[in-house]
């Protein structure tokens, strides 16, 4: 990038919580961008208000945020509940603050032809099974962690159990998704099994010119298991 003032960037975590996107955030702000990785509130024993009882409000909350700082050329990243949050961003951003859009596994949208895999329904074991393609590699059997681990994971996943009560979609996005005049990245891992890569061309063939670029050998956050590759897909994406 040839600016020497950086240029803002949002990058929005998960249901797995604010460290499964420190690498993103960290390799943005060597790229000369001024990152922002907020903690969603609930997460990690952050508060949260009555008022946001659904990703829809989270949405609201990081537009109001883009709008009370007056942040404008806004590279937004998201990755899976993060992903969602993105996109959705993108559909109601009427003051134009944002300039570009990278989905990273996002979920959100009804697509019956590769539905969405339950994984609450699952153990520890079954989400290291569809989430990663090394399963082997980055399971890691809850038994071991320390009580305060164990108790941040739990209030995690019952604060994103809460958000998404009726379910990991919001029926009107996908339709919502071709008011989006962004550029736009969307990057897949070829082994995801919580949603997998007929789900990602879903998304992708629903916003205009969007690019999909497929991870091999990596799941559900392919900036984790493959960064390298991920990284030259997202660089490669902002030097046009």
């Amino acid at each position: 990038m040839t600016s020497t003032t950086p240029r803002p960037a949002l990058v929005l975590h998960g249901g797995g919580g604010p460290f499964t996107v420190a690498s993103l955030a960290e390799h943005l702000t060597g790229m000369n961008f001024d990152v922002t990785a907020p903690t969603h509130p609930g997460w990690n024993g952050t508060p949260r208000a009555e008022s946001i009882s659904t990703v829809a409000d989270l949405t609201t909350l990081y537009l109001d945020y883009l709008a009370e700082h007056d942040l404008h050329d806004v590279l937004v990243v998201g990755s899976s509940l993060g992903g969602w949050i993105g996109a959705d961003m993108a559909t109601r951003d009427t003051d134009h603050r944002i300039s570009a859009l990278v989905l990273i596994d996002a979920v959100g949208i009804e697509a019956p032809e590769a539905p969405i895999r339950d994984f609450f329904g699952l153990d520890a074991r079954g989400v290291a099974e569809y989430a990663w393609h090394d399963s082997e590699r980055y399971y890691v059997d809850p038994a071991t962690m320390p009580a305060a681990q164990q108790a941040a994971q739990r209030g995690n996943m019952a604060t994103m159990a809460s958000l998404t009560a009726n379910g990991m979609i919001d029926p009107t996005l996908l339709g919502r998704l071709a008011q989006i005049t962004v550029p736009t990245l969307v990057i897949w891992g070829e082994s995801d099994r919580i949603v997998t890569p007929a789900y990602g061309a879903a998304f992708a063939g629903a916003i205009p010119d969007a690019r999909l670029t497929i991870i091999d050998e990596a799941g559900h956050l392919p900036h984790l298991e493959q960064p390298d590759p991920t990284f030259a897909a997202l660089d490669a994406f902002l030097a046009e």
